[in-house]
């Protein structure tokens, strides 16, 4: 039996080689073949990069971004690439919620301009402060579809609302959203996606009715209670000119502001004007930036629409931040 089995064995070897051996040719096509469609796929697909070397690098919304040229629609990839002849480095996604991951990888490759973040307005109503487990659940479904478009457009990070202040008292509901965006950070830290907080008006951590001047202490307490690189803060510059200093806020926030949003306001008016108008003390805000040695995504914020009026909000960010 023993060399029956052994004949045997040498029978299924040597068979089993031969196979191989016949089967060798067609591996080695197949592996050349995968190896040119690969080639072929990288050249159709270029990796989008924005401008290196500078210390702050320049966006619009893509909400500003007109949906019409000359009467015709825009396509996704007409939109970011008005953008880019704007003059702009690249777009904040802030209509991600009306786009699939596939299609925000695709418009910035055919375009060419980078999307360096990605927003999903519903943050507005699926807040992550609600008291209703199934609006806190949306919420969080909103920010993962955020991340997936931003990490498959090739973008670092996402835009968040927290939630509202009308939603109980500040110790509960800064607990509810906490607890949710803790959920996230697992997703956050495998696309390399950090949630970045914007200060707005939601009545949260700062007295919407009290005056000036406020201290950012309660945002930076709140994103410091998470210990995670994975959360951080997008200063909203114009949203507290209303309640505090600028310049003393950017300072409080050090590094954990990531990205800067961008428009003007007055306090004499109380409204939202041009970048360059209004009484917002920019030359504060470009001292305090480089105390805290900042560089990053600045993304104006204001009225958009066709390519002179990207052009004119562009030329209003170089003037405030000195970049002429």
């Amino acid at each position: 039996m023993k060399n029956v089995h052994s004949l045997a064995d040498r029978r299924g070897f040597l068979a089993a080689g031969a196979a191989s051996l016949a089967a060798a040719p067609l591996t080695a096509l197949t592996a050349s073949a995968t190896a040119a469609e690969s080639e072929q796929r990288t050249a159709d697909s270029p990796v989008v990069t924005p401008p290196t070397g500078k210390r702050i690098l320049l966006s619009c919304k893509l909400g500003m971004i007109a949906r019409k040229r000359d009467g015709q629609p825009l396509s996704l990839a007409d939109r970011l690439r008005l953008a880019g002849e704007a003059g702009f480095d690249g777009v904040d996604f802030d209509e991600a919620g009306g786009f699939t991951p596939q299609q925000a990888r695709d418009a910035v490759r055919e375009s060419g301009v980078f999307v360096h973040n990605a927003i999903n307005h519903a943050h507005w109503k699926d807040r992550l402060t609600s008291k209703d487990e199934a609006t806190r659940a949306g919420g969080r479904a909103n920010i993962e579809h955020c991340m997936k478009v931003s990490h498959a457009a090739g973008g670092c990070g996402v835009l968040i609302v927290v939630g509202g202040g009308g939603d109980g008292p500040a110790e509960v509901i800064e607990e509810r959203c906490r607890e949710e965006i803790r959920k996230l950070l697992p997703l956050a830290a495998a696309l390399g996606q950090p949630m970045l907080i914007e200060n707005v008006w939601n009545q949260m951590f700062y007295d919407h009715e009290a005056p000036p001047e406020q201290s950012a202490d309660r945002f930076v307490a709140f994103v410091d209670s998470f210990n995670s690189p994975w959360v951080g803060m997008y200063y909203d510059i114009g949203n507290h000119w209303k309640y505090g200093r600028p310049g003393d806020w950017i300072r409080a926030f050090g590094r954990r502001c990531v990205k800067l949003d961008v428009k003007g306001f007055s306090r004499d008016q109380s409204k939202f004007t041009e970048i360059t108008e209004g009484d917002l003390p920019w030359d504060e805000v470009r001292q305090a930036l480089a105390d805290i040695h900042f560089t990053g995504w600045a993304t104006a914020e204001v009225g958009g629409g066709g390519l002179e009026r990207l052009r004119e909000v562009r030329l209003q960010m170089e003037q405030a931040f000195d970049l002429t």
